[in-house]
């Protein structure tokens, strides 16, 4: 089964410090950067999404949306985590961008599931930010467009605006089908499963 990685949102604003930062949001970056390293060395597809606003957009709250202005199009926000890896033969897509649409999926306005399907992709692995928004949409996104959905459990946080947002968001996943294991209960599955090169993870 043909697996790719979606590292979802890993930007500066929703890291600690940032215009929308989500509590421990920087906590997933060894995660994901284990899975990064382990899809790079197998050659297998990485895909990373990102917020990319203009100034105006609808979801800021002088706008009449919900949040603060964040992760604007060419700024610092908007920048991934420094620490984060990005190969060079990943792909980058950019969700959010016009001024009057939201998008929290990474597959909302974009050509997303036409480069998972033209790569022959049945399964993805998801990681990032924010568990209760866009981790969880994209993730029930390809698992509604015909995709294995697995989420990395150590790999992603929440918003929590409502207490306990997140957890709600995990079941609401696992309830459509999507399912969850620990990152490096992932890299040793896919490892033994799919015929990895990378040497299986152990603590």
């Amino acid at each position: 089964m043909k697996t790719a990685l979606l590292i979802v949102d890993i930007q500066q604003d929703f890291c600690p410090g940032g215009a929308l930062g989500v509590e421990e949001g920087d906590r997933v970056v060894e995660p994901a950067n284990r899975l990064i390293q382990f899809f790079e060395a197998n050659r297998w597809p990485i895909f990373f999404t990102r917020d990319w606003h203009p100034a105006n957009h609808c979801s800021f709250a002088e706008n009449g949306g919900p949040w603060p202005p964040h992760c604007i199009a060419k700024t610092a926000g908007a920048a991934f985590h420094p620490d984060l890896c990005i190969p060079e033969e990943s792909t980058l897509v950019s969700k959010a961008t016009q001024p009057d649409q939201e998008a929290y999926s990474g597959f909302e306005g974009t050509d997303l599931k036409g480069q998972l399907d033209r790569l022959k992709i049945e399964s993805v692995v998801v990681a990032g930010l924010a568990t209760d928004y866009c981790v969880k949409k994209t993730a029930l996104d390809a698992h509604r467009a015909g995709f294995q959905v697995t989420v990395a459990t150590d790999a992603i946080r929440g918003v929590n605006v409502v207490p306990e947002d997140a957890r709600r968001a995990i079941i609401h996943m696992q309830v459509r089908g999507v399912n969850f294991a620990e990152s490096a209960d992932l890299i040793n599955r896919l490892g033994a499963k799919e015929g990895g090169l990378f040497r299986p993870f152990a603590d």
